[in-house]
């Protein structure tokens, strides 16, 4: 599998178009396509592996692990959510999140 096949695949698992992705990388819309016949430059390798939340090694199919060093507390269900939410979320805005949550709760919990 090519590097734009592999990033293409993992875009639209997160419903994202390439242009979509390269933009949200602040990359041209049509950088990706290039890598075909172009290696990226790392820093871009880099922005596209942050947005769609994976390893760059993945992106270059050196491994099948989508991110093998994030150990995190996250679960995978808030994982899901946030890519649901943003497919940018950080680890941040996940707390945030849970944090609103709490919140609407003990509100109803007041009505």
């Amino acid at each position: 599998m090519t590097l734009v096949s592999r990033t293409k695949e993992i875009a639209k698992k997160r419903g994202l178009s390439l242009k979509t992705l390269a933009s949200k990388a602040g990359m041209a819309e049509n950088a990706i396509y290039r890598w075909d016949d172009n290696n990226p430059k790392s820093e871009n390798l880099q922005k596209v592996a942050d947005v769609l939340h994976v390893s760059t090694d993945y992106l270059l199919g050196r491994t099948d692990e989508m991110n093998p060093s994030s150990n995190d507390d996250l679960t995978s269900a808030q994982k899901e959510v946030a890519y649901f939410i943003d497919p940018a979320a950080t680890k941040e805005d996940i707390e945030q999140i849970k944090q609103l949550v709490e919140i609407a709760k003990l509100s109803r919990r007041r009505l």
